[in-house]
């Protein structure tokens, strides 16, 4: 149904779409889907009524219903509004040049965009958005400005994810700098910088330089968020997995329950970040002697996480990864197998030959074979 003519002046419209997709992206920030996804279709549908299917406001309104729809798992139509909001932008730019406002929406929705394509392992295409958006950042609105220190920040993840460890290093701490000079130091943003910074040193394998960072984010974040908000489970998920590195497990474990009970309260029992915190709790249970939980955790996980990213992704490799490190402990080396040489199937696929996952997940397989060959031989 088209949308009809409104009787509401441009100006009015503009105050009560903000109004709505500010409390909309409140309410998914904590699990409110349903009435995050109302607020933003009511924003999107006034906007559109005062004018027209082609204005700025319209694309804003899309990245935030956008956002709105991956927080609830519904990617693909995320990906769709993502890319309406991106051409109405783009055509704008072309027809009338660029303002600081328009720049600023243009480089937070190839930022939504390119992060979504890290989530769903569409590696090149997230280069490919991200990169414009910092180029972008930079060109138009200057490079300290936050939202180039936003832009880092995010291809710094994708970095990271496909283990460019020195690049995302560099670019984490340049958004660190700039965040720091122009924000106060409590600010959530420099939360999610601290965050990615011990994620990063966690994917090192450099736990204690990690720490420090994983126990920021936690504080900024307790502080602005309170205790019991999914993006505070976040940050202390990724401050268990630390500790899980520093075998600290009596410290680890209550966070990785405290994260997933969060988080299954506020997104439900089959979110995504649910089955990355039960893959985080199985590996403790693994690691302190308790399979049987390990594997049911594992199993869980690994069910959550090829309904909600499809059977391909990286993230459901390191699942069967380590369900079949615990098969080949547990003396069942043709299940271990069997899940080493599909993990190393998806890994290489995703990150290719030279990636750390894939050279860890080769060894694990080339390690079972050989025990294979000596018992074998004994």
């Amino acid at each position: 149904m088209k949308p009809q003519p409104s009787t509401t002046h441009p100006a009015t419209a503009a105050r009560r779409a903000l109004a709505l997709r500010t409390r909309a992206e409140a309410l998914s920030a904590q699990g409110q889907s349903a009435a995050a996804r109302e607020l933003a279709r009511k924003g999107l549908a006034l906007v559109e009524a005062a004018f027209g299917r082609t204005h700025l406001a319209v694309a804003e309104q899309l990245d935030t219903l956008a956002s709105v729809e991956e927080t609830a798992g519904r990617r693909e139509l995320a990906h769709r509004h993502y890319l309406r909001a991106l051409e109405i932008l783009e055509r704008a730019s072309a027809d009338d040049g660029v303002s600081t406002e328009h720049a600023r929406s243009h480089v937070q929705v190839l930022r939504h965009l390119g992060s979504l394509h890290t989530s769903l392992g569409a590696y090149a295409e997230a280069e490919t958005r991200l990169r414009a958006a910092l180029e972008l950042a930079e060109r138009a609105l200057g490079r300290d400005d936050v939202e180039c220190a936003t832009a880092c920040n995010d291809l710094g993840v994708l970095y990271k994810f496909t283990g460019r460890f020195a690049e995302a290093s560099r670019l984490y701490r340049r958004a660190l700098s700039i965040a720091r000079a122009r924000l106060s130091a409590d600010d959530p943003a420099l939360a999610v910088i601290h965050h990615n910074l011990g994620g990063l040193e966690h994917a090192r394998g450099r736990f204690r330089q990690g720490e420090p960072h994983a126990r920021r984010s936690v504080e900024i974040r307790e502080r602005a968020l309170g205790p019991d908000h999914p993006e505070v489970a976040a940050d202390v998920a990724a401050l268990a997995a630390i500790l899980d590195g520093l075998e600290r497990y009596e410290e680890s474990e209550p966070l990785h329950e405290r994260a997933i009970a969060i988080f299954e309260k506020a997104f439900g029992a089959a979110h995504y970040e649910v089955g990355m915190a039960l893959g985080n709790l199985a590996a403790v249970y693994h690691a302190t002697g308790r399979t049987e939980e390990a594997e049911r955790a594992y199993t869980r996980a690994l069910a959550i996480k090829r309904k909600t990213l499809g059977a391909r992704h990286p993230d459901v490799a390191c699942t069967l990864n380590n369900l079949a490190y615990l098969h080949q402990s547990e003396g069942r080396p043709r299940r271990a197998a069997t899940l080493y040489r599909r993990a190393l199937e998806l890994f290489g696929a995703a990150f290719g030959p030279a990636h750390p996952s894939t050279r860890t997940c080769r060894a694990n397989l080339d390690a079972l074979r050989r025990a294979g060959t000596a018992a074998r031989g004994a």
